[in-house]
């Protein structure tokens, strides 16, 4: 069964997905502002994702009028290596960016995960993924019993995935968007990137839908490269 319909963009240099994302979420930023005053977005993690930042931590935007939410957490101290907040407050931490971030350092997750939910806008003006090799997205592992949950926005993941419980964007949360933005590097994601392409439920990330859907590659990761 085919895939929904995405728009590709295949960059030619290492450094270049990650240059080239961050200036259409840069557009996306200014263009939403500027129409309606506030912009939402989700974001994962990732050593591309954090190149992605680097580079847009760098520009002169609206930041005041930025709201971010996190895809996904590890289940770990403040502060610890592992999780995706540390490296996004060492780029963002300086700038007035509000940024809402998932509550698992809670004794009860589940608990914390409903409220995290709760604080959901309606709508997410971009909702930022990635792809694993293994073709899981946000931590919707493949297996895991999260992929199953429809009736909430914030899960907690049944099994460990790197030794980390995660909190989790589900599918429907990550549903409601305007825009995907995937951000896709290294030949190690070429076959989870193709079986996404063709809808192979086989990887999770093919799961996710929304209205539309960027992917911004390199050549390694372009299955047609291969």
């Amino acid at each position: 069964m085919p895939g929904m319909t995405h728009e590709l963009w295949v960059v030619e240099t290492e450094a270049g997905p990650a240059t080239t994302a961050a200036d259409f979420l840069a557009g996306r930023i200014r263009q939403v502002v500027t129409e309606r005053g506030r912009f939402t977005m989700a974001v994962s993690g990732g050593k591309t994702p954090w190149a992605m930042f680097d580079h847009l931590a760098s520009q002169d935007l609206p930041w005041e009028s930025v709201e971010v939410f996190q895809v996904d957490e590890r289940i770990a101290p403040a502060g610890d290596p592992d999780r995706n907040l540390t490296h996004w407050e060492a780029r963002f931490g300086h700038l007035p960016v509000v940024t809402r971030a998932m509550p698992v350092e809670e004794d009860d997750v589940e608990a914390a995960a409903g409220r995290y939910a709760a604080s959901l806008p309606d709508r997410f003006d971009v909702v930022h993924l990635g792809i694993g090799p293994d073709g899981h997205t946000a931590s919707l592992v493949p297996g895991d019993p999260v992929l199953d949950v429809d009736d909430r926005s914030v899960a907690i993941t049944g099994s460990t995935y790197q030794g980390r419980h995660r909190m989790t964007l589900t599918y429907p949360a990550l549903q409601r968007t305007e825009q995907l933005l995937w951000l896709i590097a290294g030949e190690d994601k070429r076959d989870a990137l193709a079986g996404m392409l063709a809808g192979d439920p086989a990887y999770p990330a093919s799961g996710v839908v929304a209205p539309r859907s960027l992917i911004v590659t390199d050549r390694a990761a372009h299955p047609q490269d291969a």
